[in-house]
Formats: C-alpha cells, sequence, structure tokens
C-alpha cells in the first residue's frame, strides 16, 4: 500500500481536487454528446464498479493529499448512484475512520437525477451532500440529446428529481450544458431553472466536441451505445460536431443572462462563472481552474485507480500512473502533472498574451485551443470571440461590484446603482432644445 510522502512534494499544491468515476464512463443514459461515454474502450472487460478495498485506499489519500483542514470528496460518472446507496453509506464510514480532527469533508455528487429516490435524497440531506443535477434548460432543449438508451427523453425524470431534492432540502446546483438546442434561448433556459426550478447556483458549461474528418461523421450520430464502432474521444482535430455551440453565440448567452442576473440576482443566485470574474476584476485568487494561469490540481480518479491528469484528459497520454502503485500526492505532484498545468501558461500565443482581458480570461482551458490566430499562430481558443465579447460587456459592472465590496459594502447594491443609471437615461432632457416649428409665409397674389 503506498505511503504518503514523509515530507510535502516540493512544487506540491496544496489543496488537491479530485474527481472519482467510481462507475467509469458507464451510465444509464446515452446523451448524443457525452464523449465521455467513449471511454469505456479504455477498459474492455472491466465490471467499471471500483472495489471496495480501493474506496478506502482512495478516501484515505485524498485525506492525507490535503494541507488544510477542508477537504472535497467528489463523486461523478458515467452515473455515480449506479453503485448503489450502500457505497457510499460506506464511503462515509471510511470518511470517519482517516478524517483528522478539526477537519471539514463535504461531499459532492454529479447525476443525471433520474435514478433519485427519497432514500437517496434522505441521504443526501442527513449527510450535507451537495448535489449536481444535469439538465440542459426546457423539455425540448434538454431531451434533444439527453436521452436513455431507448433513445427517449428525460426531461420529466429530471424535473421529477428537483423537485424531490427541493423537498427534501437537499441543497444542488443545476448543471447546463449549452449547445446548438439551447444556445439562441438564454432568458428562456435562466428563467426555467430560476422561476420553475427554484434553483440558486446555476452552472453553463458549453458544448465543443472535437473531431478530425475521419471521426466527425461517426460523432455526429453521438457516444453513447448507438454508435457502432465510436471512435475513443481524444483532445485531437480542430473541427466540431454541429452540436457543439458557436464561439459568438456562447458570449452572446452569457451575456443576456448577466444583464439579467446583474440587474435582478446578485446575492440570490449564483453562477461561477459571474463569481470567477468579479475575483479577476479584483485581482483575487480564481476559483474556477478553466480561468486561472495554471491548472494541474484537479485530477480523476477511474473506477480502477488510474489517475490522469484531468477530467478532460482521460486517455492514454495524460494517464499519471494507479494510487495502488504509487500515493495520490506523489502522482499529482509529479514532474509530469507540474508540467502539464504550467502549459496552460507556457503555450498562450502572443495574441492571447496581448489581449486586454488576458487577466480574466487567462486562455480558458487547454482543451478547447485548437484554432489559429489571426497571424497564423496554433494555440487561440474556439471560443476567443465569445469570451471577449463577454468580458468586455461586464468590465463597467464588475468595477462597480469591487468597488462596492472593497469598501465593505454588499455587491448586491450594484442593482440599484444601474436601475438609477438607467433611470437617469431616460429622464435625461435631450441636450438640444426643440426647435421652433417655422412658419412659412404665405405668397400675396
Amino acid at each position: 500500500m503506498p505511503a504518503r510522502p514523509t515530507t510535502w512534494p516540493k512544487g506540491g499544491p496544496s489543496n488537491i481536487h479530485v474527481m472519482a468515476k467510481p462507475t467509469g464512463a458507464v451510465c444509464n443514459l446515452d446523451c448524443k454528446y457525452c464523449f465521455f461515454l467513449s471511454k469505456e474502450a479504455l477498459y474492455p472487460g472491466s465490471p467499471f464498479r471500483m472495489a471496495d478495498d480501493l474506496l478506502e485506499l482512495y478516501i484515505r489519500q485524498v485525506i492525507e493529499s490535503q494541507r488544510g483542514a477542508h477537504v472535497t470528496i467528489a463523486w461523478q460518472g458515467g452515473e455515480p448512484t449506479l453503485m448503489g446507496l450502500e457505497f457510499f453509506e460506506r464511503a462515509l464510514e471510511v470518511v470517519e475512520k482517516y478524517r483528522r480532527p478539526n477537519m471539514t469533508i463535504e461531499h459532492t455528487i454529479q447525476t443525471n437525477g433520474t435514478r433519485l429516490s427519497d432514500a437517496w435524497c434522505t441521504f443526501f440531506r442527513e449527510h450535507s451532500f451537495l448535489v449536481g443535477l444535469s439538465i440542459d434548460g426546457t423539455r425540448a432543449m434538454h431531451d434533444a440529446y439527453r436521452v436513455d438508451k431507448g433513445g427517449r427523453g428525460t426531461f420529466d425524470k429530471v424535473v421529477r428529481a428537483a423537485k424531490l431534492l427541493k423537498a427534501h432540502q437537499v441543497d444542488f446546483n443545476i448543471l447546463c450544458t449549452v449547445h446548438d438546442q439551447n444556445a439562441d434561448a438564454p432568458l428562456e433556459v435562466y428563467r426555467f431553472f430560476r422561476d420553475e426550478l427554484g434553483a440558486q447556483f446555476i452552472q453553463f458549461i458549453p458544448i465543443v466536441e472535437r473531431v478530425s474528418p475521419e471521426t466527425r461523421q461517426q460523432a455526429e450520430e453521438g457516444w453513447g451505445s448507438g454508435g457502432e464502432g465510436r471512435p475513443l474521444y481524444t483532445q485531437h482535430g480542430k473541427m466540431v460536431t454541429e452540436r457543439s455551440v458557436e464561439p459568438q453565440k456562447w458570449g452572446d448567452f452569457l451575456i443576456a443572462i448577466f444583464d439579467e442576473w446583474v440587474r435582478n440576482d446578485v446575492g440570490q443566485v449564483f453562477l461561477p462563472q459571474f463569481e470567477a470574474a468579479l475575483a479577476s476584476w479584483m485581482r483575487l485568487p480564481q476559483s474556477m481552474c478553466i480561468f486561472a494561469e495554471t491548472c494541474g490540481d484537479a485530477v480523476a480518479l477511474e473506477h480502477n485507480g488510474d489517475l490522469y491528469s484531468c477530467d478532460h484528459y482521460v486517455e492514454p497520454d495524460f494517464l499519471l500512473g494507479n494510487i495502488r502503485d504509487a500515493h495520490l500526492l506523489e502522482l499529482v505532484s509529479s514532474e509530469r502533472q507540474r508540467a502539464f498545468g504550467r502549459a496552460k501558461k507556457d503555450t498562450l500565443p502572443e495574441h492571447c498574451l496581448n489581449c486586454e482581458v488576458r487577466f480574466a480570461c487567462n486562455g480558458e482551458c487547454p482543451r478547447n485551443r485548437f484554432m489559429q490566430t489571426p497571424d497564423g499562430e496554433s494555440g487561440l481558443n474556439y471560443l476567443c470571440a465569445g469570451y471577449k465579447a463577454f468580458f468586455t460587456h461586464i468590465d463597467e459592472p464588475m468595477q462597480v461590484m469591487g468597488g462596492l465590496l472593497r469598501s465593505g459594502n454588499d455587491a448586491a447594491l450594484v442593482m440599484e446603482i444601474l436601475r438609477r443609471e438607467e433611470r437617469a437615461k431616460t429622464e435625461r432632457p435631450s441636450r438640444h432644445p426643440p426647435r421652433r416649428r417655422r412658419q412659412r409665409r404665405r405668397h400675396q397674389t
């Protein structure tokens, strides 16, 4: 059993976030854009279930790998609820076995919601789980791609899950992917989550499926079980599927929701992109790895103990090792993983280095950097145009909120400030006095 390093590794992160996948890529749904479904091909013949001894090994190592007193145990998939409730009950027992004095443990789980029940929700409530619920908007938007193995839409089951979570007073986040079927209706999506589901935490993720001429046709059919001979998805290719959101539409989507939020919902509804932007405007440490200068502290753990550099890079070239053979802290602190994280900054093209919104964007996630700059340099983010439009648009209200917080006031005051400014604009008299109507002289005959 790998032992924790006796001294903290040089350059090792103080906080490690692990996205653990106890069922690997196995899921009860067949979402067309979910390229992670193709990762089953990495483990032919596997039962895709995390063994009990590996569960204990993982929890012990993740607790030992934190310098601070706060640890997040995060479960993802695939669909993690396929492990059954007993698996997570055992996980809590193991946590208590290795928890250090004065250490707080936060439990999170990302689910498609279709298997949730009163028993699940009671468990989540009793143990203060934060639940991420995947839903893509209204019925037509959601059912366009989020289907079960029989091709049937799952909207009703997910809405039922949201109502169950609320009934049991479980904290939950909405995770919504943005694609060609919902990108044109940002306010309809946002208001549905806010007003119909009562969501207070909403995260939007742009769908960008990279493909090559060789893989495009199969990819367009979907990554799930319906795709015969589907390819393993890797971060290669300079094309995208038709499902993928267009760059400018992604920016317009964020802008429309921001304008609604900043005038009505600051302090009531929370969106990671907006909180991350505010941190950037205040020059505070970045909470989202995609907007940080470097990355590499958030890794993915497969069901068999294999550890990968990132949830978006679960592919052979980015396999760091197995936690049965080497300690989690050792793997994440390795020079290979540190180099992976530094590359986010070191590979930025000149075009990005000179960009006026670089402080907020930092090139976003490397997985999306497959375009060329206007000068022909590689490494431009596919979503660049959208992000640049968004960050430019929010500059003034972000400065206002930053000023409010620095002076000890509530950032929510920005809503009244903006309303006053807009009223003043509509009530302001014209600079030019109305012209007196010239009377036409009559010609005498």
